[in-house]
């Protein structure tokens, strides 16, 4: 929605006033047919100079109160809207906690989203109003103790992005950050963000984690569409990120 801003500017006071003493200063004796405006003009110089001891926007009292009606009433729904809009995005981007204790991890999936089978990935959610927004990890068995080993998060973003390009399906692959964190225990987490343009769904932002505990390689994808017709919002964005975070490793019992 567009607001548009209307400013309304009074004619120049100094030339209304110089032509109100103009008509005010007749001759004492005019005509009867000019004495009635002279009367009246004279009374609403003196109400404007004398009498009115506002300032030149507050010289149009009726047009000014009823311009700030206006704009209270439309100031107090646009912020009834914004409240219940984000009310509502709270209630439908609610999370809850996900525990994997077989697998050995822990992530928090948005609850109104469904848990579905897929060929390949260890549990995978889908949001129900659109499939190509998911979450998905997937746990492979590794020879190696920490991601250290591997390489630094700059390496696995670069392999992961030839990963995606090798795919018939894309177009085009972009990684567009890349951290580290630490996890349960001081666990060695990588975090990456990417774009990915597809065939299959479109454009799609993603954002990955990934742990090595217990000799496994745990591999976290947030798919989310992000194109032109549905871009991600600041509020979408920051919510994804949650899920991001919360991805871990389940403390050995």
């Amino acid at each position: 929605m567009a607001l548009c801003w209307i400013s309304v500017t009074p004619s120049n006071p100094h030339h209304n006033s110089i032509i109100i003493q103009n008509l005010s200063t007749t001759p004492s004796s005019p005509p009867p047919h000019k004495r009635k405006p002279a009367q009246i003009t004279t009374s609403v110089s003196t109400f404007a100079s004398s009498s009115n001891p506002f300032t030149e926007s507050e010289r149009y009292p009726v047009v000014m109160s009823k311009r700030l009606v206006n704009f209270s009433i439309v100031g107090a729904v646009l912020s009834r809207f914004l409240i219940f809009s984000k009310a509502l995005a709270s209630q439908l981007l609610e999370l809850q906690q996900y525990t994997d204790p077989k697998e050995g991890f822990t992530i928090f999936i948005p609850s109104s989203w469904i848990k579905v089978e897929k060929a390949g990935a260890t549990v995978l959610f889908e949001d129900t109003n659109k499939k190509s927004n998911n979450v998905g990890v997937v746990v492979n068995p590794t020879r190696i103790s920490s991601l250290g080993e591997y390489g630094t998060p700059q390496f696995v973003a670069d392999k992961l992005i030839q990963a995606e390009r090798r795919k018939e399906s894309t177009k085009e692959a972009e990684v567009i950050a890349f951290s580290e964190r630490s996890g349960h225990g001081g666990l060695q987490v990588y975090e990456f963000e990417y774009k990915v343009d597809s065939t299959r769904g479109g454009l799609k932002r993603v954002f990955s984690a990934a742990f090595v505990a217990s000799k496994k390689l745990y591999l976290l994808n947030i798919a989310h569409s992000d194109g032109l017709d549905d871009p991600l919002d600041m509020e979408r964005r920051m919510f994804l990120e949650q899920i991001l975070h919360s991805f871990d490793a389940v403390p050995a019992t």
